[in-house]
């Protein structure tokens, strides 16, 4: 005869064993600092012991809050998304939140839809990189929530955390500049992304502070994925180049497929053309050559995101837009010909 499934231990069951009352045990879980030492260690064995584990729903009937936050973001397959979900997720956890991820696919039905499960689930706030242009369920979401990402720039009275790209953007250029390629090639996303348009005024606007016109840089743009980088760099490869044969590309996936359209074409990198990815994604690390990139601090946006969002709860004063660093991570699929350009000045002066 089988045995039925193990009765879950209750706070009654905690309290016998630690000998101790049933509101003891609950202030102990609850953190309360008028507890003894002693009491408190017998409590916390009898929780291990028993395996008592605390209803979060009675709890959150109880406070209001329910102990999980949600987390709204454009590809969970995408390496850079996956590392703000683990930051945020590490975060959450440091105070027992659990955090319900969901992926919109760059669809703002279906994030529609993730929006409208969070407030079913009771969620104490969410965390969203904003698909909808204008966010029609912004003022009946009726949650705490922080924006991420570049679609934040759209709405500049919210509290935000992401990537300075212009900065980045910055840096990117300045190593391309060092190195020999001041007008690069750029590969970028479709037009409908924000992060496109910023990705390309910042740009822009280092061409005019080093008087270059921006109008000679040659421009490919496809999805942010390894087919696209691969097809747009086939675009590029079969039309005429102008200047440095580098490229500077706005996501580190598609780096990774324009770097296989070059092996496809019976070129090299960075012998033949030099690639600066963006975004800084572990698999740049295994590419060969290693993919010379600019890492935006997608693991600290999250952690930054959740530390906002909770302040938000608890009624704390807001942080406002948060812009974090991004810095340059160095491999070898750009190579340096600036002896070679200083020369060929030199001998056109």
């Amino acid at each position: 005869m089988k045995n039925g499934p193990r009765q879950r231990a209750t706070i009654i069951d905690v309290a016998e064993r630690a000998g101790v009352s049933k509101s003891t045990v609950a202030r102990v879980l609850a953190g309360s600092a008028s507890i003894s030492d002693e009491a408190r260690d017998r409590v916390l064995k009898a929780v291990a012991a028993t395996g008592y584990e605390r209803n979060h729903l009675a709890v959150g009937m109880r406070s209001g809050r329910s102990g999980m936050l949600g987390l709204v973001i454009p590809d969970i397959t995408n390496p850079f998304w996956a590392e703000v979900a683990r930051g945020a997720q590490d975060r959450a956890a440091k105070d027992d939140i659990s955090l319900l991820v969901f992926s919109s696919d760059w669809d703002a039905g279906t994030e529609a839809t993730h929006l409208r499960a969070l407030r079913r689930a009771r969620v104490d706030g969410a965390i969203i990189n904003p698909v909808a242009d204008n966010f029609d369920d912004l003022d009946r979401f009726g949650l705490p929530f922080v924006f991420i990402g570049s679609s934040a720039e759209r709405f500049p009275d919210t509290l935000s955390v992401g990537s300075d790209i212009a900065q980045a953007v910055r840096l990117g250029m300045d190593i391309l500049v060092e190195r020999g390629h001041p007008a690069p090639a750029l590969m970028l996303g479709p037009r409908s992304r924000l992060a496109r348009a910023r990705f390309l005024r910042a740009v822009h606007e280092h061409c005019i502070a080093r008087d270059i016109d921006p109008d000679i840089l040659l421009v490919e743009e496809s999805d942010y994925t390894v087919e696209g980088g691969r097809k747009a760099m086939g675009r590029l490869l079969a039309g005429p180049w102008r200047g440095s044969r580098a490229v500077f590309v706005a996501n580190d996936l598609m780096a990774l497929g324009a770097m296989i359209a070059v092996r496809e074409a019976g070129l090299r990198c960075p012998e033949d053309i030099s690639i600066l990815g963006f975004d800084g994604i572990p698999a740049g690390a295994f590419s060969w050559p290693g993919l010379t990139t600019i890492e935006k601090p997608g693991r600290q946006i999250g952690i930054r995101a959740v530390e906002c969002l909770l302040d938000q709860i608890a009624g704390r004063p807001e942080h406002g837009r948060i812009f974090l660093p991004c810095r340059l991570v160095e491999r070898g699929s750009l190579a340096d010909v600036s002896a070679s350009v200083a020369v060929r000045t030199a001998a056109g002066r």
